[in-house]
């Protein structure tokens, strides 16, 4: 809102405000003002989760060091949703649709958690959302977001064409064209893209979630998730940029450098308070809320293969869970690793809290700089 009435509005009568128009100035007042929100706020929501007594529960079959933390404030992950947004509403272009899509998708994931938090820490249920219902949820959240996707393409403001790292010259589009030629089935044509964003941000989305188990772990890989994402949009929406490095230019996606430098300032905001020892958990509400948001601008700036880079720790901790729950089935409970998600594993070999902690944040940032390389090794 402030681009739009100090620049749109303002610039006439007072030229100075013409700097309201770069990109790189309002993405950094974005994270300013996302840190900031978060530094002066989040006190008060401390406060105020530690007087509703909405303390985090901690599972008795996890390590035996984290029982110490039961009680400490959870669903702090509202005052991340909050810190994300805000700035975005004041900084970016308003009319830009891939602003609303992103804040659309943060605040319907952010809101399943939000009610899996709501229903185990305030009413006392410690299974929270049914699995069944807490999927439901996400698929129609992460749908909702592909039929806006779809209705986009129908402006030519949106393609449904993948890029594929290290391959300029092939780019498959995720589409069924023979379904266009079927009577009043044409809407099929699209199917295949609906189905594969549901499956991105499904993955995104719980791999953050089981990322976090460790004080400043998850919100730490998002920093820096979020960060190589800025240079994404920024670069996939300059006209010189994006035809320098081959890329599929899409000049309404670099409005979204904004959401991703909100997401930095506020993720670095709550890192203050959720650095071990934590004063503060996100919860569902704050883990589905980011990889909604992750998964989403991937998606949007047509990254997605390059996510299982982008946050590589996040697919590392997911796919760690999904070997241990496999080994356990299909070899008579034969365990690949000693706990899972893959924190716990290193855990349990001895790793003090704080070690694990620190170095998979250096492992998050190899990821994330193996991840912009590609840009130019094509």
């Amino acid at each position: 809102m402030l681009y739009w009435l100090l620049y749109q509005k303002l610039y006439p009568f007072f030229h100075p405000f013409r700097i309201f128009r770069y990109l790189t100035f309002r993405t950094a007042f974005a994270s300013l003002t996302a840190l900031l929100i978060a530094l002066f706020i989040g006190p008060y929501v401390i406060e105020k989760l530690r007087e509703f007594q909405i303390g985090q529960y901690i599972r008795e079959e996890g390590p035996q060091s984290h029982q110490k933390k039961s009680g400490t404030p959870t669903m702090g992950g509202v005052l991340i949703v909050i810190a994300i947004l805000l700035p975005t509403v004041l900084w970016s272009d308003p009319v830009n649709p891939f602003v609303w899509v992103a804040v659309f998708s943060t605040l319907a994931f952010g809101a399943v958690g939000f009610a899996d938090d709501y229903i185990k820490v305030v009413q006392r249920r410690s299974l929270g959302l049914t699995a069944r219902a807490k999927l439901f949820w996400q698929v129609l959240a992460a749908a909702m977001v592909a039929v806006a996707l779809v209705v986009l393409t129908q402006f030519k403001v949106f393609s449904t064409a993948l890029m594929v790292p290290f391959i300029k010259s092939w780019r498959p589009d995720l589409q069924w064209h023979w379904a266009a030629t079927l009577p009043h089935l044409g809407w099929l044509v699209f199917l295949p893209f609906v189905a594969f964003v549901v499956f991105v941000l499904m993955g995104s989305t719980n791999a953050v979630n089981l990322t976090d188990g460790l004080d400043g772990l998850a919100i730490g890989c998002t920093i820096i998730a979020a960060a190589a994402l800025a240079v994404l949009t920024y670069v996939s929406g300059h006209v010189v940029f994006a035809d320098y490095l081959e890329l599929q230019r899409m000049p309404m996606v670099g409005e979204l450098t904004v959401f991703c430098g909100a997401m930095v300032g506020a993720s670095i905001g709550f890192l203050w308070y959720n650095a071990h020892p934590a004063e503060i958990f996100m919860g569902d509400v704050g883990s589905l809320a980011l990889g909604g948001a992750i998964g989403t601008v991937a998606v949007i700036i047509r990254q997605e293969l390059l996510l299982p880079f982008i946050g590589g720790i996040f697919i590392l901790e997911a796919l760690s869970v999904v070997l241990q729950v496999g080994s356990y089935k299909l070899r008579n409970k034969k365990r690949i690793f000693k706990m899972a998600p893959l924190h716990h594993h290193f855990e349990q070999l001895g790793w003090h809290e704080s070690k694990v902690i620190v170095r998979f944040w250096i492992g998050a940032l190899v990821f994330a700089l193996f991840a912009l390389t590609t840009l130019k090794l094509r």
